[in-house]
């Protein structure tokens, strides 16, 4: 009998190797929409965060009767089908002090006003999921940043417990592929990773990945074919960037590559989230986690284009603003930048075809950042969005506008609609009740 918890296994160079498998037509229902062994094909949840916030009357449009993506998010225009977007929620602090490019996303995640700077006062929304639905997998959550630092990520359960994210493509692809693997920046790790990228991760389930193929049916076998020819082509990708480029200098030395490339530079770090975003797709469709969190850039959006000392953040106060164009042009070009990066997101959750639909249909994405408008701080319209239908308990398409409403209302909404008992989230005048019924099925 095949089950769903099946995994090939296997060892390259002795390296311990372990490969899920995604949902195939014989893990499911006659239909193709429920699990054979009875029970819906699991919802996925995860954040997406991106700092600096919008360009005013650039980003979105005022109407809403529909989402109207304006210059600033022309990225996300193929995707807005699948995207609720609120607007016009407030941050209320209670006579708190704003905390700039801290307090509004700790607000969004947690609804609860931080006291002090680096304060985190209850737990983030998705580690409440993540106590809901992430037992039952090999990785209880899986948490990335594309900045290079580890603490640049936006997941706690208090302030002194703050969830470190990956930030190293390799390593990453070592913990979900290498068996129970230890990840370690030591010469052995670097030796282990770079046996797997070479060789693949596949050559070490081969006989394995023979005798499973005779035991399903040809549909099967060509999602299979596909699945492994998705993660292959990432092998590679993550082989070349490992690599250094070719000089004659390093020519010379035959050194080890080391690391593939990490930092602030916008490329670096666009190539850095494509890739993890893979690895991170590759790693729900096999059920190795249900909860993840990827953050883009640092709250204080230290991105910058290669050869320059003007940060993203630093842009958004000094530059001044370009009277025709009625905007702080580089500081525009970063943002569209990063709902560039979402939109690649987005697009590679809706590649993997899962029963009827995509990981996309069966995945919520809470989207966010933490300001509205950078160059004044402002933590009210905080833009949020949800990405994904849950499995069908969201609808999508909308743009809700919260009339002044506390953030918190999105946040309980979405932990509604994912199953968590509920009935109120937040503190002071962010504690709400009141879920938006207009985006739940």
């Amino acid at each position: 009998m095949i089950t769903r918890r099946e995994i090939l296994r296997g060892s390259i160079g002795g390296t311990a190797v372990a490969v899920g498998l995604p949902f195939l037509d014989c893990f499911l229902s006659a239909n193709g929409d429920a699990l054979a062994a009875g029970g819906p094909i699991p919802v996925r949840f995860g954040t997406w965060f991106w700092s600096m916030g919008h360009t005013p009357g650039y980003a979105v449009g005022d109407r809403t009767d529909r989402i109207e993506f304006l210059e600033e998010c022309r990225a996300l225009i193929p995707h807005v089908a699948k995207i609720n977007y609120f607007g016009r929620f407030n941050s209320p602090l209670d006579g708190r002090p704003n905390h700039v490019h801290h307090t509004g996303w700790v607000t969004t995640r947690t609804a609860t006003a931080p006291a002090l700077p680096g304060d985190i006062p209850a737990p983030t929304i998705d580690v409440l999921v993540a106590d809901a639905i992430g037992g039952n997998t090999r990785f209880r959550s899986i948490d990335m940043t594309c900045t290079g630092n580890p603490r640049d990520s936006f997941t706690a359960r208090s302030t002194h417990i703050r969830n470190a994210g990956e930030v190293s493509p390799h390593a990453l692809y070592q913990r979900l592929f290498g068996k129970d693997a230890a990840v370690s920046k030591d010469a052995a790790s670097n030796v282990a990773t770079d046996a797997m990228l070479q060789q693949s991760v596949l050559s070490g389930i081969g006989e394995q990945r023979k005798r499973f193929e005779r035991r399903i049916g040809a549909a099967d076998r060509a999602r299979l074919d596909e699945y492994f020819t998705s993660i292959r082509e990432l092998e590679h990708q993550l082989a070349v960037q490992r690599a250094t480029p070719v000089d004659a200098a390093v020519c010379a030395r035959a050194t080890d590559p080391g690391e593939g490339p990490i930092g602030l530079e916008i490329d670096v770090v666009r190539a850095n989230h494509e890739a993890m975003t893979r690895l991170l797709t590759l790693a729900l469709a096999c059920n190795q986690t249900r909860v993840f969190n990827m953050a883009f850039n640092n709250a204080l959006s230290s991105l910058r284009r290669p050869g320059t000392a003007y940060t993203h953040h630093t842009l958004t106060h000094e530059e001044a603003v370009d009277q025709q164009r009625g905007y702080q042009p580089e500081a525009f070009w970063f943002n569209c930048r990063v709902m560039e990066a979402l939109s690649v997101f987005i697009a590679a959750f809706d590649r993997v075809r899962e029963g009827p639909g995509t990981l996309l249909d069966n995945t919520l994405i809470f989207a966010h950042a933490e300001t509205s408008y950078a160059k004044v701080h402002a933590v009210d319209n905080i833009p949020v969005m949800t990405i994904g239908a849950a499995g069908g308990r969201l609808k999508t398409g909308l743009h809700i506008a919260g009339h002044g409403d506390p953030i918190s209302r999105v946040g309980l909404t979405v932990m509604q609609a994912l199953g968590l008992p509920l009935e109120r989230w937040g503190t002071g005048s962010l504690q709400t009740s009141k879920t938006i019924s207009e985006v739940l099925v």
